[in-house]
């Protein structure tokens, strides 16, 4: 197999379609410099249960934790059950960084971040946006990407 099964390492029922983290009771770092792709495993899939994808740096010292959720609740994931797959990599450094990552995990690595939201309609999702610099407004409209119906993986 070219993944390591990740289990839970607790019994979680997902009682609605939010998305909760599942434990693992593995830790990182993952050694010899790996990184990780976590995957969802097609089993789990057909079980009702999808697996959010996420990237494991090589210096994260925390718990792997697995995101998942479920259109069709509720659904039970037993302690033991294998759900998701880490697909190691060896990751290529653009830039040197000296920031020390830690346990801390789900966006610790960056700066706080804004991002539009819109419900979702039948509409194309178009957002404006107001910019202000020295006195001069400009009004810009977009059309939002959602993203709904592709995830690339580059």
């Amino acid at each position: 197999s070219a993944g390591l099964d990740l289990a839970a390492a607790a019994t979680i029922t997902f009682t609605d379609s939010t998305v909760q983290r599942i434990p693992t009771g593995v830790w990182g770092p993952l050694g010899h410099g790996h990184s990780a792709l976590l995957l969802g495993r097609s089993s789990t899939t057909l079980m009702g249960l999808f697996v959010l994808p996420g990237v494991i740096d090589a210096d994260f010292k925390g718990e792997i934790q697995i995101m998942a959720w479920t259109p069709s609740p509720p659904c039970v994931v037993q302690q033991g059950t294998r759900v998701a797959q880490l697909i190691l990599f060896k990751a290529i450094n653009v830039g040197t960084s000296t920031k020390e990552r830690g346990s801390a995990g789900f966006g610790s690595s960056g700066p706080p971040q804004v991002f539009w939201a819109t419900p979702v309609t039948s509409q194309r999702p178009y957002c404006k946006c107001m910019l202000t610099c020295q006195g001069e407004n400009v009004e810009l409209t977009g059309l939002l990407d959602t993203g709904a119906d592709v995830t690339v993986i580059s």
